[in-house]
């Protein structure tokens, strides 16, 4: 299990499972526990570069970033460091 703290959003933590370079599971910390379960489900079983294809640059408000765009990142660095 990886865990990535979020920065500029809601939710404060997420935790992820990786094999195969699909993602496995998704379990966001705090913030809209609804939206957050959906994106979660949706993005569970796809592969790690899809992901962060379509959920970078998303923003909430004016924030700069979402949780969507959090976990691009986190999955982004997950990589970074697997190489």
């Amino acid at each position: 299990m990886e865990s990535y703290k979020t920065k500029g959003t809601c939710s404060r933590q997420i935790d992820f499972e990786i094999e195969n370079n699909k993602v496995k599971s998704v379990r966001f910390v705090n913030g809209c526990d609804g939206n957050l379960k959906g994106i979660s489900s949706l993005v569970e079983g796809m592969d790690i570069d899809w992901v962060i294809e379509r959920l970078q640059n998303i923003q909430c408000g004016m924030k700069g970033t979402s949780c969507p765009d959090q976990l691009s990142k986190a999955l982004k660095e997950y990589k970074t460091n697997q190489a």
